[in-house]
């Protein structure tokens, strides 16, 4: 599995919403891609990470 382009392979068969947990992101303020296509944040919870997967993970940052 890769990750914003790094191998991360301890979070096969975790869900989306436990690997942002653990890398420390907030679940409020990031858009999760799987494998091409946007995560519905409602369904971080359920959606298992698989080794093929290939997640781009995008944070919001505030500004002005």
């Amino acid at each position: 599995m890769r990750i914003n382009g790094e191998d991360k392979n301890e979070y096969i068969g975790q869900s989306i919403q436990e690997m942002l947990e653990k890398e420390a992101y907030q679940l409020t303020r990031v858009a999760v891609e799987r494998n091409g296509e946007i995560v519905p944040r409602s369904s971080y919870s359920q959606v298992l990470l698989q080794a093929e997967d290939v997640l781009e993970v995008v944070s919001f940052v505030g500004g002005g």
